[in-house]
């Protein structure tokens, strides 16, 4: 594929407010000059595998999935979810586990095997964790909270909205993989990367970056354009909660990861390789 090429691009995403919140302006044609883009929404599993099968040309991806698919992709400069105080969590019913040490040979729903919060997950385990959690269950995003409440599984590994809505569901939290992350180690969060297709150009590739930081830009100018759109993405969510989603993963990140947000990647990406958790990769250049 040259970078002439100038069909529209296919752009894989969740359909989590974050995410609609900050792509609005380029799907729906409000940024004139940007590259054409074919939306489709989909979970973060899914997206995952998209992405290591080499389907798609720009996907929302875990960044523990970086490792398997930069040969074929790029990890963009912005677009993504990277912060502070925005971890995954851990979460029982209560009577289940209390303490971390009580996990130990306990069923664990997770989201995805090759998502961020699982890859923080086994680093948090591997230290607090005697001897290991017991079997780990894929769900999708919105049944791991109804999993641990009906006792179908002891622990779930939840991400994004669940952050605020867990006690709905007479959940309590047991640990947040972004405290111990942050304690350990200083750096912000990584969670999802925007990756494109390489054999689109650089001259593309560019254009794309501008595309997403023109989006970013139209949506914090005037957040009520997507507010319809992110509602009816929004998985029945309360708009309040849609609204403090936003809040935390959308920053200034988001826009640009600049590099501290590079570093952080290369951080998380050298300690799981360390641990054996993913194959080594060369550390990230910083965004331009």
């Amino acid at each position: 594929m040259s970078s002439t090429d100038d069909r529209p691009l296919t752009l894989t995403y969740s359909p989590c407010p974050n995410d609609t919140f900050v792509f609005h302006a380029w799907a729906h044609g409000l940024l004139p000059g940007a590259p054409g883009v074919t939306v489709d929404y989909a979970d973060i599993d899914v997206t995952n595998g998209r992405a290591e099968r080499g389907e798609g040309d720009l996907l929302k991806v875990s960044y523990a999935v970086l490792p398997y698919v930069r040969d074929e992709y790029a990890l963009l400069p912005c677009g993504g979810a990277l912060g502070r105080g925005c971890g995954p969590l851990v979460l029982t019913a209560e009577g289940g586990a209390a303490s971390p040490a009580e996990l130990a040979g306990r069923t664990v729903a997770v989201p995805s095997e090759r998502s961020t919060a699982y890859l923080l997950f086994r680093l948090w385990a591997a230290d607090l964790v005697p001897g290991g959690v017991g079997e780990v269950v894929v769900l999708p995003f919105a049944e791991i909270m109804p999993a641990v409440r009906d006792g179908r599984v002891d622990a779930g590994l939840v991400i994004h909205e669940a952050r605020f809505t867990f006690h709905t569901y007479g959940l309590r939290q047991l640990a947040d993989m972004g405290e111990y992350w942050e304690s350990t180690t200083g750096h912000p969060i990584p969670l999802g990367a925007i990756v494109a297709r390489r054999s689109l150009g650089e001259e593309r590739l560019a254009a794309v970056a501008g595309a997403i930081r023109a989006s970013v830009d139209h949506a914090w100018a005037d957040p009520s354009a997507s507010r319809e759109h992110v509602l009816a993405h929004a998985q029945e969510m309360d708009p309040a909660v849609a609204d403090a989603h936003i809040g935390l993963y959308v920053n200034e990140f988001t826009r640009d990861l600049g590099a501290s947000g590079h570093a952080a990647i290369d951080a998380l990406l050298g300690r799981a390789a360390a641990a054996g958790l993913v194959p080594a990769t060369a550390p990230l250049s910083p965004a331009r």
